[in-house]
């Protein structure tokens, strides 16, 4: 079995790394039994011995998602501040109320009880005895609790940065871990919730520049790929102040295709970002052409290159939505004329036909031929040598994939050839 093209190979290991194996497990089991016991005797109630146990187990398993969600508890009850409902890190508490800047300012001028008579003594009944007034008390509350929330913030923003900074490592080791990415989504949240949204939002950019190096260290990792697609998402929300990113992350899917044309998460990015790309752009029925057409030319080379991978072929096949009767929600340009369908297929299929004269032994070229074939005769009759060309490349394809030979006779019985 290979994963990426790189084979799995079992190693055969000496007496000494079978020792040192089962010392690792001895001591694995002997931490997990140790947070097992403080859950049943003190449930999920902050120590800091039980926190660190969380820390020694996910180093040595982060795949223990259990010991994740016992770490998120314990984070909770006892690093993190208790935050009070209705309250928004973003909202910054008044250091005066408006009631105090109205009243509190005397100036020159007198103020009076109603009716004009006795002037209000500074000594009102809203006075305390030491000479604060009550508004000067309220005014002193509210500076208190705005120290008390920035530095709650600060330990929250420190507590955070230091989770997402534990599970780098982790990460790094351990890429394809649902479990650790599970996580920092988790951490990346609270950070909304908990900081302001300056500070927030520099914690997610910063994110998106550690998935990126990711992405350099292994460019297909479908698990980076996903979590990117959700970080951009929260960094265009209004929750983070966003705009779009959609210009710069299809540039980005342009960068890693050519540094690997079978990069098929990358192909599929593209193929999502596409629609709202030209909407943003509000790009006008020439312009999609135009776009249609530079895309082709960039398959087309792609394909040229690799036609073995199947990946290209899936863009190609999206790409050609705009021809396929049926497919017109996926379609990039909407208003071909069925003559213009007619044309476009027929060169599509010129295109392909003659790759085959060079890679007469890659089914996908074959599967392409029939498929385009197929669509080109919902548009109009097929001649005599279409139907002739047909039949060849289904006879191909039952040489090449004999495991799909039911399906070929399917299709081939469903076309009344």
């Amino acid at each position: 079995m290979t994963s990426h093209n790189t084979p799995r190979q079992t190693q055969s290991r000496t007496e000494a790394q079978y020792a040192a194996e089962q010392t690792k497990i001895q001591t694995y089991t002997t931490l997990q039994s140790s947070l097992l016991s403080h859950i049943s005797t003190s449930g999920y109630t902050y120590n800091p011995e039980a926190f660190a146990l969380t820390t020694k187990i996910l180093r040595l398993n982060p795949e223990y998602y259990t010991v994740w969600n016992v770490r998120r508890r314990l984070l909770a009850d006892g690093l993190l501040s208790k935050r009070s409902s209705g309250s928004s890190p973003s909202t910054v508490l008044p250091t005066t109320s408006a009631t105090s800047d109205t009243l509190g300012s005397s100036g020159s001028s007198s103020s009076y009880q109603e009716g004009g008579e006795t002037p209000v003594s500074r000594e009102s009944p809203g006075t305390e005895k030491g000479g604060r007034s009550g508004l000067q008390l309220e005014k002193t509350q509210q500076d208190d609790a705005a120290q008390e929330s920035s530095t709650a913030q600060k330990n929250d923003q420190k507590v955070l940065t230091d989770e997402l900074q534990f599970t780098i490592p982790l990460l790094l080791a351990s890429p394809k871990c649902y479990w650790i990415w599970n996580y920092r989504r988790h951490i990346l949240s609270e950070s909304i919730f908990r900081l302001p949204t300056p500070v927030a939002r520099r914690i997610w950019l910063e994110e998106l520049g550690l998935d990126s190096q990711m992405l350099t260290r292994d460019r297909r990792n479908f698990h980076a790929w996903g979590y990117r697609r959700y970080v951009l998402g929260m960094l265009e929300s209004k929750e983070l102040d966003g705009k779009s990113m959609v210009e710069e992350e299809f540039k980005f899917t342009t960068d890693k295709i050519k540094g690997d044309l079978s990069n098929f998460s990358a192909w599929h990015s593209r193929s999502r970002l596409i629609p709202r790309l030209l909407d943003e752009r509000q790009a006008g029925n020439q312009e999609r052409r135009s776009f249609l057409e530079e895309e082709l030319a960039f398959i087309h080379d792609a394909l040229n290159v690799g036609p073995e991978d199947q990946s290209l072929w899936f863009y190609h096949q999206f790409l050609m939505a705009s021809f396929t009767p049926g497919n017109e929600q996926y379609a990039i340009v909407t208003d071909f004329s069925t003559t213009e369908k007619i044309d476009h297929l027929a060169q599509e299929i010129a295109e392909i036909k003659e790759l085959a004269e060079d890679y007469d032994d890659v089914k996908w070229i074959y599967e392409a031929l029939v498929e385009y074939t197929v669509t080109l005769g919902q548009l109009r009759k097929l001649e005599n040598e279409e139907e002739t060309d047909l039949r060849g490349w289904l006879g191909r394809l039952r040489k090449l994939d004999p495991m799909r030979q039911g399906r070929w006779d399917d299709l081939e019985a469903s076309w009344k050839l």
